[in-house]
């Protein structure tokens, strides 16, 4: 069995590698290829182009990097019509994969979407380009289904796999023997984003956030998980913003700090999922380009950004946006956390009820929905 998959950006290779997990524990010869990461290649992927491609968020920032986006579709699309997959799965990335997606289900490819766009908090319209575009969805949330359903598109909650992914009981004392932290310490946990766009808008204002802290409060560890590739892009900025910081560099281990951290500082994204369910309390940050601010914030329907707010329906983690998002408040947010440990414990009981919710063997119930479109 043969399948094309597209992952645009860290979040959707993650997703998509333990999607591809779960697939090749039933179908062991299945083969898949398109566009990912290195947790898809783990898996066995073929990348024909790296998802760092497409990883762009914001519409001023998208239209410096049309061209090019457009003419990877274009090529993709046309290698995938001359040689058809058994199915095509879109991972996350919309704007990339749902007018793909059209046209390979046009020309009779299945074509399956994982993530359902977030038509419950803006652009609502998509649910009816789903519709032309997608044979069937993977929820990772269960109130989904049924909003797809009202317009006509098939779908199956399947749990986030996430859930499935992170354990329970976080492994803090292991977390922390494995990153030298002793039992002791008081750790703080940097996560800029995994974008470029990102890093650069965002990594100055947390490096300076975590200066304020270190002035405040001498004894704080600070650890900062980056991604591939990304170190030549932030150590400069490190060095600028936060000059004296003793900032301990993880190669990767986003999961391994944020086991180990009090609390986390961390941009808006699926990470914020993942501080949820390692049952960290956290402040949220973002910035953007202001006219991408400007639009996205015309078309929202609800008061959250952070996905741990959205699910809970209510302000559980504070979150600092654009304006907003500035040193002096983003580090006032998390020493708030660090003097209320009676806050820290009600947070985790609530996030410990979400983890449960979204619990549900995602590898499992995927292929278990996608078995009758692969007729396999």
């Amino acid at each position: 069995m043969r399948l094309a998959m597209v992952a645009g950006e860290a979040s959707g290779d993650l997703l998509a590698g333990l999607l591809l997990g779960g697939l090749k524990a039933r179908w062991p010869a299945l083969q898949a290829a398109g566009i990912g990461g290195p947790r898809m290649a783990a898996q066995g992927f073929s990348a024909w182009w790296p998802h760092e491609r497409l990883a762009v968020r914001g519409y001023v920032e998208v239209l410096r990097h049309y061209r090019e986006i457009a003419g990877i579709r274009r090529a993709l699309a046309e290698r995938l019509l001359a040689e058809p997959p058994a199915a095509f799965i879109g991972v996350d990335a919309p704007d990339f994969n749902l007018g793909l997606e059209a046209r390979l289900k046009a020309a009779g490819i299945p074509t399956v979407h994982f993530v359902c766009p977030s038509i419950w908090a803006w652009r609502g319209g998509r649910a009816k380009q789903m519709a032309a575009s997608c044979d069937h969805v993977l929820c990772l949330f269960p109130f989904e289904p049924a909003l797809l359903a009202a317009h006509g598109v098939a779908a199956t909650y399947v749990g986030h796999p996430l859930a499935d992914a992170i354990p329970l009981v976080p492994p803090r004392a292991a977390s922390r023997a494995a990153l030298g932290l002793a039992d002791a310490d008081t750790v703080v946990a940097l996560l800029p984003g995994s974008r470029r766009s990102e890093i650069a808008a965002i990594a100055p204002v947390f490096l300076q956030a975590a200066r304020r802290l270190h002035g405040a409060r001498p004894e704080l560890r600070f650890v900062l998980p980056v991604a591939p590739g990304l170190r030549p892009l932030l150590e400069p900025l490190a060095a600028a913003h936060a000059p004296g910081l003793p900032l301990q560099w993880l190669d990767g281990q986003s999961h391994a700090a944020l086991a180990a951290c009090d609390v986390t500082l961390i941009a808006s994204g699926t990470a914020t999922l993942e501080a949820a369910l390692f049952k960290r309390p956290m402040v949220i940050g973002y910035r953007m380009h202001p006219l991408s601010w400007q639009i996205m914030k015309r078309l929202r329907y609800q008061p959250w950004v952070g996905l741990p707010n959205i699910l809970c329906r209510e302000f559980v983690v504070p979150e600092r946006i654009q304006a907003d998002c500035e040193p002096a408040s983003l580090a006032a947010a998390v020493l708030g956390w660090l003097d209320d440990p009676a806050a820290c414990e009600r947070l985790a009981r609530r996030f410990d009820e979400l983890h449960h919710t979204l619990r549900q063997d995602t590898a499992s119930r995927a292929t278990d929905a996608l078995a009758p479109i692969l007729h396999a």
